[in-house]
């Protein structure tokens, strides 16, 4: 059983915020609890808080389903941070001879997603099984899920170019063999030209 919570409206940027997320993605919720309790970092008090709503959350909804689920079984199956608004919350700070510079503070928004069923007992899908990694953000794969499309683009291109290549050599082949054998027919009528 999956339940969800999230805590939108969070002071401090998002990229602070997934500092604190990455530590407890995947966790047990209990070592997650623990973590952001004696994490030193700012966005652990609301992350905590919306860790302790989706435990709430999953307990609620199991008893509405009348089926038991143990709150020290969840973990984190997915835990990102999406930027929120910086629009009004654009702050002048005073600098050096007279000048200002415009500072934003930011917002963010946290999403947790916690599971009672363990990352082995996943379903299969296409005769492939699904490894026991939690779901992460869109913004979290930019790195190297993102990336991995535009090898795929460029490892098709040179591969196309590699066949370009090699139908032009057969061409080009076909052309060398073509202008010898006309080159060849040409002397020889040369030849019988001069003989007559």
């Amino acid at each position: 059983m999956d339940a969800r919570a999230s805590a939108k409206y969070l002071r401090g940027s998002a990229q602070k915020a997934r500092l604190v997320i990455d530590m407890i993605r995947g966790k047990n919720v209990n070592q997650a609890l623990a973590i952001l309790r004696y994490s030193n970092k700012r966005a652990a008090l609301g992350i905590e808080k919306c860790v302790k709503s989706a435990i709430a959350n999953a307990s609620e909804a199991a008893e509405k389903a009348n089926i038991a689920v143990d709150p020290d079984e969840l973990w984190l199956k997915a835990a990102y941070v999406d930027r929120g608004p910086t629009k009004n919350r654009r702050r002048m700070r005073p600098a050096p001879q007279g000048r200002a510079y415009r500072e934003r503070r930011h917002f963010c928004h946290v999403t947790i997603l916690v599971s009672s069923d363990l990352p082995s007992d996943e379903a299969k899908t296409d005769g492939k099984s699904k490894t026991g990694t939690p779901a992460v953000s869109k913004r979290a794969k930019r790195g190297g899920a993102v990336a991995a499309p535009r090898a795929k683009r460029a490892a098709s291109k040179s591969q196309a170019g590699a066949e370009a290549k090699s139908a032009g050599a057969k061409e080009a082949k076909g052309e060398k063999k073509a202008s010898k054998a006309g080159s060849k027919l040409s002397k020889a009528l040369r030849r019988k030209k001069t003989d007559e």
